[in-house]
């Protein structure tokens, strides 16, 4: 593989298919545990099922902002790579386990109290025990889902995504298995419901961080031993971490109009909760597709821009779009012809299905925004632009999506089902704007973004 073929000669197309691919598995399989937890206690009561579901909001609301500090791990352990500097890919892995650690701290204390913080938004009184308990149990869970995401962040750095796979697939079987034991009982254990689930999902967290340094050890050997007491410099933590925060912030606008969303949909009622929940759930699935893309396209731009080839840019940006928004055109029919088949797959609570059968049209009329969105994001990222992507999603997500929820929801006939249409027209603005952006960077000259001793923070 030479420089100015960084791909083997293959075209832009079938150069994001291969990185694209075994990357949107990963996404697909950490969602399809989420997935198997709202399926499987959906069949319980309609009441458990919000309860899981809300928790699960506030869960990820939490750890969002953790995980794109840690996507930080990306161009550090790249560098590290290209220079043949093994001591440093040590050095990044070590510092991305003391921040994973530290960065547990706060989200721990938060999980512990998230009953009663739950109540002062409002969420539905008939949940909240149950919400109280899932929460934490929880709790034990969130160091072991923030060192996965270390593992999996030095290996996709590697290109090695076979061992991330492979620890997905286990611990999907696993949390399966947990699933059916735990919250219907069995083999002399009483049925435990929603804390079933929380023990299913705690337990199946701690087997992936542990199976992802197991499975990829010969990858990862001598990442974390010897330990080097250089990984404890507070500066180079702090580095570490400024490097990392603009990434979570742009990630944690988007799944902040997400949740919040989904907590007003809590002010509806508990079969509206459930019922928001089956759709998204089924939204998020597909949106892994397209995300996985972006990333790939991160990727593929980001490489054509280093050999300075800024026609395989272009096409590689190209190739991305008509992949992401061909992909979600599908799933936009799935989701306008079958609504009340897909949604009878996650509950038999007739008022819970006929909900989510609503919403999911409209789910349908925002998957391709959503795809058009993520693909760019990922695009721009490549080209070394994410200031004007995370400025963009707080606009779009915030000034127009959010607001327009809260109208069309609480000022209009439309009640629960405006949040939804809120979220359209915010993603509609993002999709447009950002592919716009695209257009305009890839015009003009470009330029290599370089990170000196201090890094960047654009």
């Amino acid at each position: 593989m030479t420089a100015s073929e960084p791909t083997g000669g293959r075209s832009p197309l079938r150069a994001l298919l291969v990185l694209a691919l075994p990357i949107v598995g990963v996404n697909v399989g950490m969602m399809l545990m989420g997935a198997v937890d709202t399926l499987m206690v959906g069949r319980v009561s309609a009441e458990a099922l919000a309860a899981v579901a809300i928790g699960n909001v506030y869960f990820h609301g939490l750890i969002m902002l953790g995980v794109g500090i840690l996507l930080a791990l990306d161009p550090v352990v790249s560098q590290a790579l290209g220079a043949e500097e093994h001591e440093g890919v040590a050095l990044a892995v070590q510092r991305g386990m003391v921040l994973a650690a530290l960065l547990s701290i706060p989200v721990m204390a938060l999980l512990a109290v998230g009953e009663p913080i739950l109540r002062a938004l409002d969420q539905p009184r008939d949940v909240l025990p149950l919400l109280g308990t899932y929460c934490l149990i929880l709790v034990p869970s969130v160091f072991p889902f923030l060192a996965f995401n270390v593992g999996r962040q030095t290996l996709q750095a590697m290109h090695r995504v076979a061992p991330v796979l492979w620890t997905i697939v286990v611990a999907n079987v696993v949390n399966v298995i947990l699933n059916r034991w735990l919250i219907f009982g069995g083999l002399g254990l009483e049925p435990m419901g929603v804390a079933g689930s929380a023990w299913a999902t705690t337990l199946s967290r701690a087997l992936m961080a542990v199976l992802i340094f197991r499975v990829a050890r010969v990858d990862l050997a001598g990442t974390l031993r010897p330990w080097h007491p250089e990984a404890l410099r507070v500066r180079a933590l702090w580095r570490l971490f400024r490097l990392g925060l603009p990434i979570g912030i742009q990630i944690e606008i988007e799944f902040a109009a997400f949740s919040t969303v989904a907590l007003l949909m809590g002010t509806f009622g508990t079969v509206s909760v459930a019922g928001h929940q089956i759709a998204l759930n089924l939204a998020s699935l597909t949106f892994m597709v397209p995300m996985g893309v972006g990333m790939g396209a991160a990727v593929v731009v980001g490489r054509a821009v280093g050999r300075r080839e800024p026609e395989a840019a272009r096409a590689a940006a190209r190739s991305a779009l008509v992949v992401g928004a061909g992909f979600m055109a599908c799933t936009a029919l799935a989701f306008l012809l079958l609504p009340r088949f897909l949604a009878a797959l996650y509950s038999t609570d007739a008022a819970v299905v006929a909900f989510a059968a609503m919403l999911l049209p409209i789910a349908g009329i925002f998957q391709v925004f959503d795809g058009l969105q993520v693909v760019s994001a990922g695009i721009l990222r490549g080209l070394g632009d994410t200031t004007a992507p995370m400025l963009i999603n707080l606009v779009g997500f915030v000034g127009v999506g959010i607001s327009s929820s809260l109208w069309l929801a609480f000022r209009t006939s439309l009640g629960a089902v405006g949040l939804w249409w809120g979220l359209v027209l915010g993603l509609s603005a993002v999709a447009v704007i950002l592919v716009l952006r695209v257009r305009v960077a890839l015009r003009r000259p470009l330029r290599r973004v370089t990170v000196d001793a201090t890094p960047a923070l654009d």
